[in-house]
């Protein structure tokens, strides 16, 4: 793990799942607003450097840092080491996630548990050894990226939807327990987000059930990410600010 911190960098910022899509476009508004920007992959470390890329064009720095969230000691010797190389980390975007869409009638035991695992037991597996750093410092900016699903549920979407759900019960509690000690915990719930992975038939099925008409873009959803990390953003706490185009 290289890094590269210009001297007026103010704050470090972990970003898991920055890979790609909604991440990436996570790690590059940080990056714009001056953090220096730690992005996690699991697998596509090609796809990180692309993002480590964008990250630089943007005029930012970052370093890109491999563990899946998944496994509970790889990410505890990830972010010890982040945090000895750079002394904090000051803002922690839990991203990482997967959807195996499906019935219920179909779902096997692993298909719940693979999907509850990484999107919801990950943001334990990341936030608690963070937030120790964070508490120390009486500082810190903690956001979750939940979905709709997470709001509303959807057909086909039972584990996701209980694991979106459940971050967002999870962030507004950890919310309650941390806010005397200036650091804050909040979810944005994308809707339908054109991420490059939807086919084009798709998109326009999709877009028929938006009140706005179209999908929405992962740089609508890094704005409102971007906010909530920032100084700006010190009184809002425990909340779930749906990014979505109107569909409730």
């Amino acid at each position: 793990m290289e890094a590269h911190v210009s001297q007026d960098v103010r704050e470090i910022a972990l970003v898991t799942g920055a890979s790609r899509g909604i991440g990436r476009a996570i790690a590059v508004a940080l990056a714009q607003a001056r953090r220096h920007v730690v992005i996690n992959y699991r697998s596509s470390k090609g796809a990180a450097e692309e993002t480590l890329q964008a990250v630089e064009k943007a005029g930012g720095t970052g370093e890109t840092v491999q563990f899946d969230v998944t496994d509970e000691k790889a990410v505890h010797r990830a972010v010890a080491e982040i945090i000895e190389q750079h002394k904090r980390i000051d803002i922690l975007v839990n991203n990482a996630g997967i959807r195996d869409d499906m019935l219920m009638i179909w779902m096997t035991g692993d298909d719940w548990d693979k999907v509850i695992s990484t999107n919801l037991t990950g943001f334990y597996n990341v936030t608690r050894p963070v937030l120790k750093a964070m508490l120390l410092e009486r500082y810190g900016r903690i956001v979750n990226i939940s979905s709709t699903s997470g709001l509303a549920g959807m057909p086909g979407q039972v584990h996701y939807s209980a694991a979106k759900g459940g971050l967002i019960a999870a962030t507004k509690a950890l919310a309650k327990e941390v806010a005397r000690r200036n650091i804050t915990a909040n979810c944005v719930a994308p809707g339908f987000i054109d991420t490059g992975m939807i086919e084009d038939e798709s998109k326009e099925r999709f877009a028929e059930t938006v009140p706005m008409g179209r999908l929405g873009e992962a740089g609508e959803v890094a704005v409102v990410v971007a906010f909530l990390c920032s100084r700006e953003a010190s009184y809002v706490t425990g909340q779930a600010v749906g990014v979505n185009g109107g569909v409730y």
